[in-house]
């Protein structure tokens, strides 16, 4: 019977893929942790500090996001529905936060990102290339789904905000050089053959099958549910919104904004070092 019910799966997949007018739909968990030292000017911070500073950054780092695709586009976004009321309570930089959408478009090789960062919209270009992912033979299942391992290295994200924080003291270059953000990294992904579209979350793609799980850095992205061809299937639309800005030009812009904020900050810190204890 097992021969059968594997031949009967297989079928179906066939068919659900083979569809015309094929869609789906996952929704990721994605999670970063930080080094609290990293706001602290002496690179020490009481527990009770470092949990008044995580809750209040809870908004930036636990996000939900919605991948919606079909065999060959896709667009990624944060799930306004588990927004908190009142929204932007929380510990937020704005378009740093993650906010907008981002559309990939892997036959065509097209990728876009409309986003706001400090009231301004951005339509971000990237130049979109296959991605020299390592393919693994260590597997794992996700839900229902056998995940395969791949690995990818790549440039280091300029604008990851769990980098965010001091440098190093000025007097200490030791230190300085042990907090500076890394040039590169390695990228760890899980992805599944049984839904066969070269896609996954965020920027991510290239693989034989959706991408359930990203790790790089501090940062895991989990899928925790897929629906295949839903009931009510949504336009996979590029973005046209925003002032048209390439990746490169927009990390120059958004790290000198970083820059200063980072200076404002240590500065705050500078001033009242050793005052207050409560906030």
């Amino acid at each position: 019977m097992k021969p059968l019910f594997t031949l009967f799966l297989v079928l179906l997949s066939v068919a659900t893929f083979a569809q015309k007018d094929f869609q789906g739909k996952a929704t990721y968990m994605s999670k970063t942790t930080m080094d609290m030292d990293r706001f602290s000017r002496n690179g020490q911070l009481s527990e009770a500090r470092k949990k008044q500073i995580a809750d209040r950054m809870k908004s930036m780092l636990e996000k939900t996001f919605i991948l919606t695709f079909d065999k060959t586009a896709s667009t990624y976004k944060e799930d306004a529905k588990l927004e908190a009321p009142g929204g932007g309570g929380g510990f937020r930089f704005g378009g740093l936060t993650g906010g907008g959408t981002k559309y990939k478009n892997t036959k065509d090789l097209v990728a876009l990102e409309s986003t706001e960062f400090f009231g301004k919209k951005f339509l971000i270009s990237d130049t979109m290339e296959r991605p020299e992912w390592q393919l693994g033979s260590e597997t794992k299942k996700i839900g229902e789904y056998v995940c395969y391992k791949a690995t990818l290295i790549k440039e280091a994200n300029p604008l990851d905000f769990s980098n965010f924080g001091r440098r190093g003291g000025n007097d200490d270059k030791k230190d300085s050089k042990e907090t500076e953000a890394p040039k590169k990294t390695t990228i760890t992904a899980w992805y599944t053959p049984q839904i066969p579209v070269s896609n996954g979350p965020g920027e991510y793609w290239g693989l034989p099958g959706l991408i359930l799980e990203i790790n790089e850095g501090r940062t895991t992205i989990l899928c925790t549910e897929i629906v295949l061809n839903p009931g009510e299937k949504e336009e996979i639309d590029t973005p046209t919104k925003g002032k048209k800005i390439t990746r490169e030009k927009y990390n120059e812009t958004i790290t000198k904004k970083m820059e200063e904020m980072r200076e404002n900050f240590s500065g705050r810190g500078g001033r009242n070092g050793g005052g207050r204890g409560r906030s």
